[in-house]
């Protein structure tokens, strides 16, 4: 089973806190573990930056663990990590450039990626860049909240490690099954068999037991890039302006079956009943008719599939996603549900931008009718009707 399947098939039930000190904890630093049905090891932090605890989350318990500050570290060997040389300018050109630059390395399937980025170096040099799948950003989002864990931020393990100060020197540690490496300007984590390879003769300096806890709680206190960098800032946008996106109720609707069968398998009936009560709220959100429909989330999962653009109005909402975030400087203010397809509302810095972001839905498909295009406050608003191809 691959690893975004094994998520997805994750369990709605909480763990169990097995703190070994009982002295008062500043963070919880929590280590995601590979499949969803393991244990996730955690360490206890202090306000000094000492670790005071250890412990693990058991996913076949029923307790739910204290609240407290979280930063989850992420399995390094599922995380993109590179140093990009980037052109100068705001946030959303950076991202737009460090995507096409990982064209390549990502066998061209950027779409689906979630890229953070490290602050700017002052000198100008090369910039560092992780990139994740949102799929599988979104699953390890949605364990956590298995155990009402909301994490302040994520970081890949490798990135938790010291930066050696020679060049020729990489920190490496055990992480799991796996060995993670780190160099100034280089972050991987891999199979052991092939660590020595990826070191490409440069020397190891091993980390281990108590030193390794320091040092991972370390850096991810310090997280030099935080993996929630693009999702934090979808969902403030969305919050903020009130967003009706039928491509994330969708998203919803289509998990929360998931989280319904896994939470009956393992008996917890009250989790179950959250899964089934949080997939109608999202159905009835997006179709109001059916707050009388006795399977709403069945028959709003129907309805989008069955949407105007080819392959389903979720698809196509995918589409205009990618599509805008290709175009640096644009984004989506507001999608909804229209009778010929989506009506969507997009800020963008120049009227051309709308070129690009036709030629991509063009090769998903999909159809551009422009509704309306008004400079605003020195940017250029426009809403598209997106339908399918003619």
């Amino acid at each position: 089973m691959s690893r975004p399947t094994a998520w997805r098939a994750l369990s709605s039930v909480a763990g169990r806190l097995k703190n070994e000190h009982g002295r008062m904890s500043h963070a919880r630093i929590l280590f995601i573990p590979t499949n969803a049905t393991l244990p996730a090891r955690f360490l206890l932090v202090d306000r000094e930056g000492r670790v005071v605890g250890r412990g693990e989350l058991d996913p076949h318990q029923a307790e739910t663990p204290p609240s407290m500050r979280t930063i989850a570290v992420a399995p390094g060997a599922d995380v993109m990590t590179r140093w990009l040389e980037l052109p100068p300018g705001n946030m959303a050109q950076a991202r737009a450039a460090a995507r096409w630059a990982l064209r390549d390395q990502a066998a061209g399937e950027v779409e689906g990626l979630d890229v953070a980025l490290g602050a700017a170096p002052a000198d100008g040099g090369p910039r560092l860049t992780a990139a994740v799948s949102a799929t599988l950003l979104q699953a390890w989002l949605r364990w956590m909240e298995t155990f009402d864990i909301g994490p302040e931020a994520v970081v890949p393990d490798n990135l938790c490690l010291p930066a050696p100060q020679e060049a020729e020197t990489l920190t490496a540690a055990r992480v799991g099954a796996d060995v993670a490496l780190r160099g100034s300007t280089f972050a991987a984590t891999v199979q052991p068999d092939l660590a020595e390879p990826v070191a490409a003769g440069r020397a190891l300096v091993w980390l281990e037991g108590a030193a390794l806890d320091a040092a991972l709680a370390a850096g991810a206190l310090a997280a030099p890039v935080d993996l929630l960098q693009v999702h934090d800032r979808r969902e403030r946008g969305q919050a903020a302006k009130g967003w009706r996106l039928a491509a994330g109720l969708a998203a919803a609707l289509l998990i929360s079956p998931l989280i319904l069968m896994a939470a009956e398998g393992l008996r917890d009936r009250a989790a179950a009943d959250r899964a089934e009560a949080g997939a109608r709220a999202g159905a009835v959100k997006l179709y109001p008719e059916l707050a009388t429909a006795a399977d709403a989330a069945s028959e709003a999962l129907r309805r989008l599939d069955a949407g105007a653009p080819p392959g389903g109005t979720a698809r196509a909402l995918a589409a205009v996603f990618a599509a805008v975030e290709r175009v640096p400087g644009a984004e989506l203010d507001d999608a909804t549900l229209g009778g010929e397809g989506l009506r969507v509302t997009l800020a963008h810095p120049a009227f051309n931008d709308l070129d690009a972001v036709r030629s991509d839905l063009a090769e998903a498909g999909l159809a551009v009718v422009d509704e309306t295009s008004a400079e605003e406050e020195g940017r250029m608003v426009s809403t598209l009707t997106i339908g399918g191809a003619r």
